[in-house]
């Protein structure tokens, strides 16, 4: 393993308290990728303090649906119809979470199906928080050329043998985990850690079972979400919009928020915390937008792109998180 690529080949002596005690490298292989599809496969490599592989464990999962697109990730459904569901497997998932940082490429992703899941089967995931490698790369400032998990594993020296195989996918994050990890802690570098708040409630719609087909063209973009609860309507900001919000400054009582792409906090739930807070939620983005939440600001939905046309300033949940902690009262009229 060539470890040295990084500005710390082996773990400093002197650790930081403030890390985390333990951390499970997760990977999840889905259905799709929307809110409704499922999860069909899982691996879980436990670490200890200073990233050390205490053990690993891996499950298929029957989803109960079409498996999606098995050019991807190899499983079919004659595979998944033995496998166990997930409300079967989800004790032993959980002894594997509980007490530790969820670690994944793309967190969001993961934590997000996961959770759905725990919610499905009327259950809660052990997870409070979860850390993404995709953010403690830019923390480094790591030289990658895009944030692909190929390029990080590159980056070390870790060798994929099966790409989007959940247990290989979680052995390589774990390698490639473990000198990003020294390297912060030589560097006393702030963890990027977020807060993970389950899901307490879900009801799925009628969908194809295991072995039928979906409607559409198939793949990750054939299965719509239909379970979410739709917007409500929200009682009209009291207070004038101040204008656009600026980077190492406080939000202030009036601004215009919008969200876009999903959220690890329930949507309607961190609507409701910039309602409370005094602060204007919108479902759209115009010039007049003081602020996008999105944690994909790479993406290409309609908000997105309009911000970037517009020059509206964009921060992700876990920023958003902190800003509403402190929000500026209205300027008196």
């Amino acid at each position: 393993m060539l470890e040295d690529r990084t500005t710390a080949a082996s773990a400093p002596t002197a650790w930081p308290a403030a890390y985390p005690q333990g951390y499970a490298v997760v990977d999840v292989e889905t259905t799709g990728l929307a809110r409704d599809d499922r999860i069909i496969s899982a691996a879980v490599y436990r670490l200890d303090a200073r990233g050390e592989v205490e053990d690993h464990w891996y499950t298929l999962v029957n989803p109960e649906r079409d498996p999606g697109p098995v050019w991807i990730h190899g499983l079919t459904s004659d595979v998944l119809e033995a496998a166990p569901l997930f409300p079967d497997i989800a004790e032993e998932f959980s002894a594997r979470l509980d007490g530790r940082v969820l670690v994944a490429h793309n967190a969001v992703f993961d934590w997000q199906m996961i959770a759905r899941e725990y919610a499905r089967a009327e259950r809660e995931a052990p997870v409070r928080q979860r850390l993404c490698t995709i953010a403690l790369s830019k923390e480094l400032g790591l030289p990658l050329p895009n944030h692909k998990l190929e390029s990080l594993a590159a980056h070390f020296g870790v060798v994929q043998q099966r790409a989007h195989h959940a247990l290989d996918d979680a052995r390589v994050l774990a390698e490639a985990f473990r000198p990003s990890l020294r390297a912060a802690a030589a560097d006393s570098v702030r963890l990027p850690l977020q807060e993970c708040r389950p899901l307490t409630e879900w009801r799925d719609t009628a969908a194809p079972r295991i072995g039928q087909q979906a409607g559409g063209s198939g793949g990750y973009g054939s299965y719509r979400p239909t379970s979410w609860r739709p917007s409500r309507k929200r009682p009209m900001c009291p207070h004038p919009n101040p204008g656009r919000y600026e980077d190492g400054k406080r939000l202030k009582q009036g601004m215009r928020v919008a969200f876009s792409g999903d959220t690890s906090i329930e949507r309607d739930l961190l609507e409701d915390r910039a309602v409370e807070a005094g602060l204007h939620v919108s479902t759209s983005l115009s010039r007049l937008t003081s602020l996008l939440v999105t944690n994909d600001p790479d993406s290409n939905t309609s908000k997105v792109v309009k911000a970037r046309q517009f020059g509206t300033p964009v921060v992700d949940e876990a920023a958003f998180g902190q800003l509403l902690r402190d929000v500026e009262p209205a300027s008196e009229p």
